[in-house]
């Protein structure tokens, strides 16, 4: 019962106020002059007063309200470590039981992140579960919380701990544990492929040892040297980049006797590799509609220098001009073809003869440049069915088709063929899908006989159009029509002639994306993403080896003609090796070098400002023989809330209130009866 007295003034506060004030001089008057009868009179008056004020007793009957207390638990990837696990169950088991024992508090317990996206998973946040689990409680109610934690925590306030109640932090670990680490300082997001690239890195150990460590360095799974560091410094690393596209460098130590965990003993960049500007060079046999595509083409390429030469002036049309009157450039041809043909990433020969501009034995420096890796694309056009043919010169080592000497004029519709659909260079061009193909048609194929390599476009009745073949550590590509460029002027109207010239000429140089076998994977989130590029029918399951070390096979799905995709939902951060026949790929899950596992040793030092701005403590749970739990002590609000072996949750003064009931002193018979008593009496005393 709480019994409390409140006033209810019958009328409002202006018009009591006017009342009661002559009241209260009259009363001074009486006073003043001692009249007789003046404690009658004086009585009669308050009497009334009170009457109008309207004085009332409550009697509430209220319910106590109890203390919310938090338990989180730290479920982080550090906790796996050791016995921190087993520790963690134990201890939230133990604080559960002793606080049931105690009717004052309501018990909350959270697991922090064990299913969070991928950006919580990269850092142990308690602080913000804390707040999650304590949303909906008013500060006046909250008991305090308690943390169980390895101590590595990444979400601590930096000014002051924020919290309205005790914050206790049980620490599992050992004191003591060992753990040595690697960890990247600066590594760039971008390399130029095949020139040098600076990174630094360093080797820490939480012993304070001193020394020298072997450092294995990788890139994209193949080790590439062993480095040497001095443990605690900062060492500078220059690597190359090998591959266009995304590169995974991986530096990596040897685990040490009594670590706590290998986890970060390995640490890894991604590093986008950029090719230099591919240097192509284009001759063209004489002017022609097409030539101007091709150049336009290159020249709007921004990952491409063009170099291009047209031969105007054929040594048979000498005329007796003086040289000195001409305002040709002269072909050079020993600098193009002798001198400088291993700088060219690509020669495109477009509707070129033989005609004794180059020496006959260029052509077997262009055929041995093709052996040794270099790129030469054939644009062909009624030449090369001629007499006059580079297919009649040394080249013809290099040529993936010998002409027939057909020239056939008609219209037809450029067609993929079955290994067309699933090459990258035509796989998915735009109007492909339909019968006939959503695109103008063409006029003019030239014949070849026995085509090397693989047909990807036919023309009509299945002849070969263009052909794709690899020759020695090379590539040749050979155009058998020089009608694209129909596509470019929007005849009947037009085809997606940008996008075949730039993927063909991509693949001659070897554009990773546009390989035929391929197999890539990708993190996104805490999925595995893999994509495999396949001439095949079926490529088969992709093997999984885990950062763990664990293996799956994961299957992959056709996602489109020569593109199975699969993925694979992970719990590992780190890693991943996958592999597919001869192929084998990285892919790292999770944010790379996730803070989780920047350091793992367990600590009391992260959490102890705040716990101890808040009144709580920080001690570790590990004992002699198990875990050591606290006392739990119900405080007040203004008293200690830790001790040498308990700790202290506040208990709440907050109430519901469920009924009042309300007594008025001076409504109904008894206020009337003491009015007219009062009046009586005064009546009474002036009557005598």
């Amino acid at each position: 019962m709480n019994w409390s007295i409140t006033l209810e003034p019958l009328l409002s506060l202006q018009l009591l106020a006017i009342i009661l004030a002559p009241m209260l001089l009259l009363a001074a008057v009486i006073l003043w002059f001692h009249q007789r009868g003046v404690a009658f009179r004086i009585a009669a008056i308050a009497a009334l007063a009170m009457a109008l004020i309207n004085p009332v007793f409550l009697d509430e009957e209220r319910e106590p309200l109890k203390s919310v207390v938090a338990i989180v638990a730290d479920r982080s990837e550090s906790q796996q470590i050791g016995d921190r696990k087993k520790q963690t169950d134990e201890a939230i088991a133990g604080l559960q039981e002793r606080l049931a024992r105690f009717k004052q508090f309501e018990v909350r317990v959270v697991d922090a992140a064990p299913s969070a996206a991928i950006e919580e998973r990269a850092e142990t946040r308690l602080f913000a579960t804390l707040d999650s689990a304590l949303r909906d409680v008013p500060p006046s109610r909250v008991a305090g919380s308690i943390m169980v934690t390895d101590g590595q925590v990444h979400d601590v306030p930096s000014s002051g701990s924020g919290l309205s109640a005790p914050l206790h932090a049980l620490i599992t670990g050992e004191e003591g544990e060992r753990d040595r680490r690697i960890r990247l300082e600066k590594a760039p997001r971008f390399g130029i492929v095949g020139k040098p690239v600076e990174l630094t890195y360093r080797v820490i150990d939480t012993t304070g040892q001193t020394g020298s460590v072997d450092v294995r360095v990788s890139i994209n799974g193949e080790q590439k040297s062993v480095e040497r560091a001095i443990i605690g410094q900062e060492t500078p690393l220059d690597i190359v980049v090998s591959e266009a596209g995304r590169n995974i460098v991986e530096l990596a130590i040897d685990p040490i006797p009594n670590e706590i965990t290998e986890r970060n003993n390995r640490t890894i960049a991604t590093i986008d590799g950029i090719r230099e500007n591919l240097r192509v060079l284009l001759v063209s046999g004489e002017p022609h509609a097409g030539e101007r595509t091709w150049r336009n083409l290159l020249k709007s390429d921004a990952a491409v220098d063009l170099v291009h030469f047209t031969i105007l002036r054929p040594p048979e049309k000498q005329d007796g001009t003086p040289i000195n009157e001409l305002s040709l450039i002269a072909f050079p041809t020993r600098e193009l073809f002798v001198e400088k043909i291993n700088d060219f990433d690509l020669i495109i020969f477009d509707r070129y003869q033989h005609r004794d501009v180059l020496p006959i034995l260029y052509y077997d420096y262009i055929a041995e440049y093709v052996e040794k890796g270099g790129a030469l694309l054939i644009a062909a056009g009624p030449e090369y069915a001629g007499e006059q043919s580079i297919a009649r010169t040394p080249l013809i080592a290099a040529l993936p088709g010998l002409p027939t000497g057909e020239i056939v004029e008609q219209g037809f519709y450029p067609r993929l063929t079955e290994t067309g659909k699933r090459h990258p260079v035509t796989r998915g061009l735009e109007g492909s899908n339909t019968e006939p193909p959503q695109w103008s048609r063409w006029f003019r194929l030239i014949g070849i006989d026995q085509p090397q390599g693989e047909v990807v476009m036919s023309g009509p009745d299945n002849k070969p159009l263009l052909v794709l073949n690899r020759k020695g550590e090379g590539r040749v590509g050979m155009f058998l029509s020089d009608q694209g460029w129909l596509w470019a002027r929007g005849f009947e109207g037009g085809g997606p002639h940008v996008a075949l010239y730039r993927r063909i000429a991509h693949w001659l140089m070897k554009e990773p994306e546009l390989e035929e076998e391929r197999l890539t994977a990708g993190g996104r989130g805490m999925t595995l993403d893999i994509r495999r590029q396949t001439m095949r029918d079926d490529p088969g399951p992709a093997q999984v080896i885990t950062p763990s070390g664990k293996t799956m096979n994961v299957t992959l799905t056709s996602q489109s003609p020569g593109v199975f995709t699969g993925s694979v939902e992970t719990d590992e951060i780190g890693l991943y090796q996958i592999g597919n026949g001869d192929l084998k790929a990285l892919a790292h899950v999770g944010p790379i070098n996730a803070p989780e596992f920047a350091d793992t040793v367990s600590t009391t030092d992260v959490l102890r400002p705040a716990a101890e701005a808040s009144g709580g403590s920080v001690r570790r749970l590990a004992g002699l023989t198990g875990i050591n739990l606290p006392g739990i002590v119900p405080v007040r609000s203004a008293g200690d809330a830790a001790g040498r072996d308990w700790i202290g949750l506040r208990t709440t003064n907050d109430s519901i209130l469920k009924s009042v009931r309300r007594v008025p002193l001076f409504a109904g018979f008894f206020g009337l009866a003491l009015l007219l008593f009062a009046l009586g009496s005064m009546w009474y005393r002036e009557g005598r």
